[in-house]
């Protein structure tokens, strides 16, 4: 066996797989980009409407100095972020392996789990990378001022949602049933969304809460967003490096979940 030969038998994730899975999920989202564009412009103009135009025009002019209808935009990233990531995982690993049989015809290629997943989750934090960056361009629009750091914010956007399409993807291996992702969407994810610092400043929540917001990642994203475009800190480089920990850790457990559930 040739030197080259070897090392290509070896490496763990080839490029050229997962360049053509993500391929493949290119090819299909082509067929319905107009709608989720739509949906990533439009939901984001609603919300500063009704929370910042509404709210903010009545009961709250400005959070710790940030105009509210700034504050509320900067935070949707998140919003944007899990729905765009954590959501399309779930449901679509769990259609493409239970109902059309997709993974078992990938399998059937010179791919393995470990590709499958990677390439599953690259190409899911890309696309949210891009629409969790909508929100901040409508509210733009409303008075946010453009400022270079802000293209730090689609990195953090593809980090976080690198990890909850693999919290994503673990969920569909786990459950039997696709009504179950109710459970995980109630307990989880509308939990992770309301204390994210999204709509109010957490230091008005009960102390055991804002603890528990320090190991909320959508408030970790939130905090790093708003330095983005407010003024950046020391801190968000460990925020930053918590989110990446997490990513991969999670994509190791989606491997592993993901593994059992088609192969043994």
């Amino acid at each position: 066996m040739r030197p080259s030969d070897q090392t290509r038998s070896v490496r763990r994730l080839e490029p050229a797989v997962i360049l053509a899975v993500m391929g493949r999920e290119f090819a299909n989202f082509r067929t319905f980009w107009k709608s989720t564009a739509f949906t990533s412009t439009f939901e984001p103009i609603v919300y500063l409407l009704a929370f910042g135009l509404g709210l903010g025009s009545t009961l709250v002019a400005d959070v710790d100095g940030i105009d509210y209808v700034q504050f509320v935009g900067t935070g949707l990233v998140a919003t944007a972020v899990v729905f765009s990531s954590a959501l399309p995982a779930m449901f679509g690993t769990f259609v493409k392996e239970r109902f059309q049989r997709t993974y078992d015809a990938i399998l059937a290629a010179p791919v393995d789990v470990e590709e499958l997943v990677t390439a599953e989750m690259l190409w899911i934090g890309l696309r949210s990378a891009i629409f969790g960056c909508f929100p901040l361009i409508v509210t733009m629009f409303f008075g946010l001022e453009p400022k270079v750091t802000m293209l730090l914010v689609p990195i953090f956007a593809f980090v976080t949602a690198l990890a909850f399409s693999a919290f994503g993807i673990t969920m569909a291996a786990s459950v039997s049933k696709i009504d179950q992702f109710n459970y995980v969407t109630t307990l989880v994810i509308t939990p992770l969304f309301l204390v994210a610092g999204t709509f109010f400043p957490i230091d008005q929540l009960p102390q055991g809460f804002q603890v528990a917001a320090q190991f909320n990642p959508l408030y970790q994203l939130v905090q790093l967003v708003r330095d983005a475009c407010f003024g950046m800190e020391a801190v968000d480089a460990l925020r930053f490096l918590g989110l990446l920990m997490l990513a991969l850790a999670l994509w190791r457990l989606a491997i592993a979940r993901l593994t059992r559930r088609l192969i043994i």
